[in-house]
Parts: structure tokens; sequence; C-alpha cells
């Protein structure tokens, strides 16, 4: 039996022929409102400098050593970091180290990059006077966000949850980050107000959504549309899973409809849908 809601591992994307290795795993195809992607900048590729004129981008840095420059302003960038460019403002991202920086990236609301309204900026317009950003809202690094108090009689036994983008800082969806400690599970749950994906960014574990019963691996993106019930489980012993997402178009938890469907049971771990 196949799965309702597949995993996407980019290691089954192919590279497109010409320009940056921009991977698109889940797109409108999927039947997602937004565009979830995977970058990876050399360190000898000239930074191509943009905009999207109908979306918000968001984008976290998982690998590597570069910059990003929003609305003419230049920032260092490394692992960690939370980029949140708003409609319209241009930006862009330049490797300054030896080794790959390594993207993972979402459209807002942009099924495609066409959707998107992208656009190519010229120098000349790479500081446009009507961007109007403020650091402290659109790049910050994970580290430095507090932890949130998640009540685990309603499912949630992650040991480590922080929302870098929501509400409180400007943001109309939230960006979360997860850890699972060995033996940790995120239990039975749905969003009735929103899609999420979500992207492994290491550790190996079990994720359930509807009837599907899937082991996940770093590289994997995962889109749960509003109302699916899923849940996420730490099968290591030793290894946490890390996990970065979002709530599209909910910029907290509460907006998102959390309804706790309760425990992942004992048959659901030894249960595999292939």
């Amino acid at each position: 039996m196949g799965l309702h809601y597949p995993l996407v591992d980019i290691a089954d994307l192919v590279a497109p022929d010409n320009g940056p290795d921009l991977r698109t795993a889940i797109s409108g195809t999927e039947g997602s409102s937004t565009t979830a992607f995977f970058l990876t900048l050399d360190w000898n590729k000239k930074p191509v400098t943009h905009r999207h004129t109908r979306c918000d981008e968001i984008t976290i840095c998982l690998e590597g050593e570069g910059r990003t420059t929003i609305a003419g302003e230049t920032s260092p960038l490394h692992s960690g970091h939370c980029v949140r460019v708003p409609a319209g403002v241009s930006h862009c991202f330049e490797n300054t180290g030896t080794s790959p920086l390594k993207i993972v990236g979402f459209y807002i609301g942009a099924p495609d990059t066409n959707a998107s309204g992208f656009e190519l900026v010229t120098g000349t317009e790479s500081k446009d006077p009507t961007d109007t950003v403020s650091a402290d809202e659109t790049l910050l690094h994970w580290d430095d966000v507090p932890p949130e108090t998640m009540d685990k009689e309603e499912g949630w036994l992650i040991n480590d949850f922080r929302l870098p983008f929501g509400a409180h800082n400007g943001s109309g969806t939230t960006l979360f980050r997860a850890q699972f400690f060995p033996g940790a599970v995120h239990k039975k749950h749905a969003h009735t107000n929103c899609e999420e994906i979500y992207y492994i960014i290491s550790g190996h574990g079990l994720a359930g959504a509807g009837d599907d019963r899937v082991e996940v691996t770093a590289g994997q993106f995962h889109y749960i549309p509003a109302g699916v019930e899923h849940w996420l489980h730490n099968l290591s012993n030793t290894d946490p899973i890390h996990v970065i997402g979002v709530y599209i178009g909910s910029g907290s938890v509460a907006e998102t409809g959390y309804v706790y469907r309760g425990d992942v049971t004992a048959d659901d771990i030894a249960a595999r849908t292939s």
C-alpha cells in the first residue's frame, strides 16, 4: 500500500541544469499552498539578488558559512541562522566559506516559483528606498530564541521547541525548530487551521500522517495538509531528531487550531506503510 502523504528526500530530486542548485521538494503539485526548497551554494558562485513580489520567504541555514544581504544590508550567515524576507524586499545569499552553504527555505503562500513573483534585481536596485525591514525581525539565530513551555498533557513530549518567527515578531507564519531526544514523541494531533511542512535535519524516527506509518531520516521533507492527524517518534536510543518546519499562515501554535488526538501506541510504532 502506498503512502497518502509521502516523504520527499532531497537526494531523489534532480538539480537544475542552469543556475543555483535549488531543488523544489514540496509545491502545489503535492497540494501545498507553499513551496519548500533546498538550496546548495558553492563557494565560487556569484550571489543572485532577487525578490518575491507576492510572498514572504523564510529560510534556515543548515551548514556552511556565508552572508545574506537584505534590502542592501549585509549580515553574516551560518548554521542555525533563520531569515525572513517580506514580500517585495530584495535579498541574496553568498557562500564565503570553503564548503557548500546549505539552506532550507519556504515561499509562504506561493505554490511554485512563478506564483512567488520572482524577479531578478540589478545592482542599482539592490538598495530599494521602499524596503523597510528590521534586522531583529528578519535575521536571528535559533540559539538566541528561548524554548517554549508546551503542555505535556496535550502531547508535547518534545525536549526543545523554539519559535524563531511568528506573530510575536511580525510573521504571519510560524517557523518552529524542535529537538526530540531518544524516546521522545510528539503525540497524535492535528492543526485544523493550517498546513504544516517540516524537514528532518538529523536523526531517525517514525512519522505518522493519517494511516501512514513511515520511517524518517535526515534530508526528508514532509507535507501535512490542514486537519490531518500526525505525529513523530524518535526511534534512536542515542541520537536526537532535529526538525525545522512551518505552520503556514498561522502566527502562533494557538492559531493553527491545534487538537490533541491521543497517544502513539505500541501498534503504531510497530506498523510500517510501504
